[in-house]
């Protein structure tokens, strides 16, 4: 193989051991094996464990941060719907590596690797923004959003601690949640009022927010 054919085949193949182990338990050893090579020939290619895990964390963090990429069409809940859909997708397949990342330890400690988090936190939070038509959010709907996004990443560990509550509910919630941060806000300021007001325009009936808005108005009476 030539040099970047090889490195993109550890990568990918770190990836698949870190998606069953958290990397701290994940030898170079381990890694080479799987690959076919020998433990030398690894560190020709990356100077340790650490540099190949960050490179394996800079594909998983870009793939992550695509997940919350959706078209601008249709009702805003069906979106975040989708969203939540792709993130829970990764979530299931890189469960231990996902839970290191966020959790933190040895492996993931470095300035590099939380600024690879970072970025996939302003990913999603620019890619809420953009689905709400905000270019530059006012105060509370930064707060609203970045919960949100903190909120999301601490239920996804939540769940795949035992994964008690079915994944399909888990996510519909999610987009609840989002609504409901969204809608204590709006009672507080009317520059997100109007733009919670946005948000339910032309949502459907039977879609996620006007689910949502049913099941409090039962509730409510």
């Amino acid at each position: 193989m030539g040099v970047e054919e090889r490195r993109q085949q550890l990568i990918g193949v770190a990836l698949d051991l870190f998606s069953r182990r958290s990397p701290d338990d994940v030898s170079i050893d381990e890694i080479a094996t799987a690959a076919g090579i020998s433990r030398p020939l690894v560190y020709h290619y990356f100077p340790g464990k650490h540099s190949l895990y960050e490179a394996a964390l800079k594909r998983a963090a870009e793939d992550l941060a695509g997940r919350f990429a959706e078209p601008h069409e249709g009702p805003l809940g069906a979106r975040l719907l989708r969203v939540m859909h792709r993130f829970f997708d990764f979530v299931d397949e890189h469960g231990p590596g996902f839970s290191a990342l966020m959790r933190g330890g040895p492996a993931v400690g470095s300035s590099a690797t939380n600024a690879l988090i970072d970025s996939v936190r302003q990913a999603a939070y620019d890619q809420i923004l953009a689905h709400l038509g905000v270019t530059e959010a006012p105060p509370r709907l930064e707060l609203v959003v970045r919960s949100w996004i903190s909120l999301t990443e601490s239920t996804a560990l939540i769940w795949l601690d035992g994964r008690r509550v079915p994944r399909a509910e888990l996510e519909r919630q999610l987009v609840h949640d989002f609504a409901a941060l969204a809608a204590v806000s709006a009672a507080y300021d009317e520059e997100m009022g109007t733009i919670l007001r946005g948000m339910l325009r032309g949502e459907p009936a039977d879609g996620p927010l006007g689910e949502l808005v049913s099941r409090l108005i039962t509730l409510a009476s």
